[in-house]
Parts: C-alpha cells; sequence; structure tokens
C-alpha cells in the first residue's frame, strides 16, 4: 500500500494532486489512517507525529504524487457580537471551555452545541447556524506538535470543565 509520510503546507506545492481527501476537523487531526480519496486512490496516512491537516494541504505520497486535503463543511454557529468587548469575553468563556474556534474577522466560529449556544445567547449574542469548513485556531502549543495544554484533567474529559468552576485554581504554564 502506498504510505504519506510527510505534508506540505497549502501555498508549497503547486503540482496537480493525484487524487483529494475531504476530512471534518475531526478527521483531519491524525496520525496514521488508511484513506481513499474520491477518485478511489488508497493510501494509508504514515506521519510521525498527529498533526492538523489544514483546508489547502498536500500529503506526499511515496512513489512523489500529492493528495489535496479538503476541509469538508460542517455544522457551524457563527457568532457576531455588537462590539469587541463583548466577542472577547465570548472567546474567553468558550477557550475556558477548551473549544476549538475560528476567528474569521469580527466573527467566531464553532461547532454546533445546543447547550453552548443558549450560554452564548445568554451573552446576547448574535448566532447564525451554518454549513461550512471549519478551520479553528492550532492553540498556544500548535507549533510545538502538541495538541493540548500541561495541566491534568484527572478523570473527567477536557470538554466536561471549566476553570470557573474549578475547585482549585489551576494555571496553564
Amino acid at each position: 500500500m502506498l504510505r504519506a509520510s510527510s505534508v506540505l503546507p497549502r501555498g508549497s506545492w503547486h503540482e496537480p494532486a493525484a487524487d483529494v481527501v475531504v476530512l471534518d476537523y475531526d478527521a483531519r487531526h491524525r496520525r496514521r489512517i488508511r484513506m481513499r480519496g474520491v477518485r478511489g486512490l488508497d493510501f494509508l496516512l504514515d506521519l510521525e507525529n498527529a498533526l492538523m491537516l489544514r483546508h489547502g494541504d498536500a500529503v506526499k505520497l511515496d512513489d512523489g504524487r500529492l493528495i489535496e486535503i479538503v476541509a469538508a463543511p460542517e455544522h457551524l454557529v457563527e457568532i457576531t457580537c455588537p462590539d469587541a468587548a463583548k466577542l472577547a469575553k465570548i472567546a474567553w468563556h468558550l477557550g475556558n471551555r477548551h473549544l476549538p474556534v475560528e476567528f474569521a474577522g469580527t466573527k467566531l466560529r464553532i461547532r454546533y452545541d445546543p447547550v453552548i449556544a443558549s450560554m452564548l445567547k445568554n451573552f446576547s449574542a448574535r448566532l447564525r447556524e451554518i454549513e461550512a469548513p471549519f478551520e479553528p485556531e492550532g492553540g498556544a502549543y500548535a507549533g510545538s506538535g502538541q495538541d493540548h495544554h500541561d495541566h491534568s484533567h484527572g478523570e473527567h474529559t477536557q470538554g466536561e470543565h471549566t476553570h470557573d468552576e474549578a475547585a482549585e485554581p489551576h494555571h496553564h504554564g
């Protein structure tokens, strides 16, 4: 089976792609998985570390051909506010809940979640459901190959807590 073991960032490659894979946000964060392009080309994505593949990136096959990465449209909520201070407050609350957030000019985008949407309405945010590719920020550790910060989550998943609800304060280091 053909292997893809390197990633070429968007804009760094110009030759035609041999095939295309269309992946949602979760499916674009991989290290090793068998994939099939839309034209039927099977290959093994076999990266040294798990990476976030971005729309427009390409993975390079052992034989030199390229597979283009396309971000699939997803059910998102686009968030706007009457002023920047309110939008910053909302961004803080979303980050405090460890939610991936895409910054799109004066708008924020998150994956649709009815509980979070209800919270945002309490902050007087304007919400609009859309279908679009999701390209959230990589986070403070994205460039170093880490996917998350370095405090323990104990017996819960990262989505189940907020720091303002924590029994003891803790800081990201």
